[in-house]
């Protein structure tokens, strides 16, 4: 079983004389900055100089220091920025600025795991990973409870990295909902795979894919789009509530039948093995070595062809004039 700590076995104690410096400031920085600030820690912002961020954090109530310099002030150095650009910026402005006994955290494993960024001995490297967006980790907050995360500790120096980690776990609001234990590599793999095969990748391509089925077989794309796609959220949201079988309770009895049925003919165990691939291809380090070689050739536009491939797609033309007709002041 996994070990799970829940808001009343943990303390801020560990960490109240202690600052963190939170580099970077966008959806995670700017949450978890705000709601460690709101629950009494000493935290400092680090960003580039004179940019937005800069003026965001500041109006905030932050203060606001060069990278460089958040580094060299904080016991704690967590790292937010982007996943890309963390090798570089830890190599110029992070690495040289280190002192012993620091703490060097992330909420994703993936520089520590895939060797972007590698950490002195004489520090703690340590991970909280919210499992929801910055906006969300914000609003259970406010809302008096929390984000669920789980957490790590790469590298032990001081002894007192769990107390660390666990510490701003409960400032950020986790331990209200409540945290896990995992490894850096656990974190990383699992979080990939999810993306690639089922949250992101394989969840989207799946609509895209019954979209057309029916387009193909002379359906209304408007009505195709609707029951593809616009109602996925209601069943989504039921899976999460309540879990599968408390989906299956929840839908029409056609609907459970139907499903029940039918969705491992679409899902079948040929998907598993294709399922695996993409998990052999993220444990052995292939996807990441593709993933780095794509961005240092073409950075930001190495989704370009895909993006433009789906934006021409008639699901995405039909979703648009849907989503304006429920919708009209929204802006996509």
């Amino acid at each position: 079983m996994a070990q799970i700590w829940k808001d009343e076995d943990v303390s801020l104690d560990p960490i109240k004389d202690q600052i963190i410096a939170v580099l970077g400031y966008g959806i995670q920085g700017n949450a978890q900055s705000n709601n460690m600030k709101d629950s009494g820690l000493n935290v400092i912002v680090g960003v580039k100089e004179g940019g937005s961020s800069w003026q965001k954090a500041q109006a905030d109530g932050h203060k606001v220091m060069s990278i460089s310099d958040a580094t060299k002030a904080g016991d704690i150095i967590y790292v937010l920025i982007p996943d890309m650009v963390q090798a570089k910026v830890y190599k110029e402005e992070i690495g040289p600025n280190l002192s012993e006994g620091n703490a060097l955290s992330f909420s994703h494993a993936a520089a520590i795991h895939w060797k972007w960024i590698e950490a002195p001995n004489n520090i703690d490297v340590i991970m909280i990973a919210p499992k929801g967006p910055g906006s969300k980790v914000r609003e259970t907050y406010q809302q008096g409870f929390g984000t669920p995360s789980i957490v790590a500790v790469h590298q032990d120096y001081t002894k007192k990295a769990w107390e660390r980690t666990l510490g701003i776990a409960k400032a950020i609001g986790s331990t209200k909902a409540g945290v896990i234990k995992t490894t850096f590599k656990e974190e990383v793999e699992t979080d990939w795979f999810g993306e690639q095969a089922d949250l992101c990748g394989g969840c989207a391509s799946m609509v895209i894919k019954s979209f057309e089925t029916l387009v193909e077989a002379g359906y209304q794309p408007e009505i195709a789009y609707f029951e593809v796609l616009h109602e996925l959220k209601l069943i989504v949201d039921m899976i999460q509530r309540y879990g599968i079988n408390g989906m299956w309770r929840r839908v029409s009895e056609t609907a459970r039948y139907g499903g029940l049925t039918r969705g491992s003919v679409v899902m079948n165990a040929e998907t598993k093995e294709r399922m695996k691939k993409v998990l052999e291809e993220i444990q052995n380090g292939t996807f990441n070595e593709e993933w780095i070689s794509e961005y240092q050739k073409n950075g930001k536009n190495a989704f370009d062809r895909y993006m433009k491939e789906l934006d021409s797609h008639q699901i995405e033309q039909v979703g648009k004039k849907m989503r304006q007709m429920m919708w009209p002041d929204s802006k996509e």
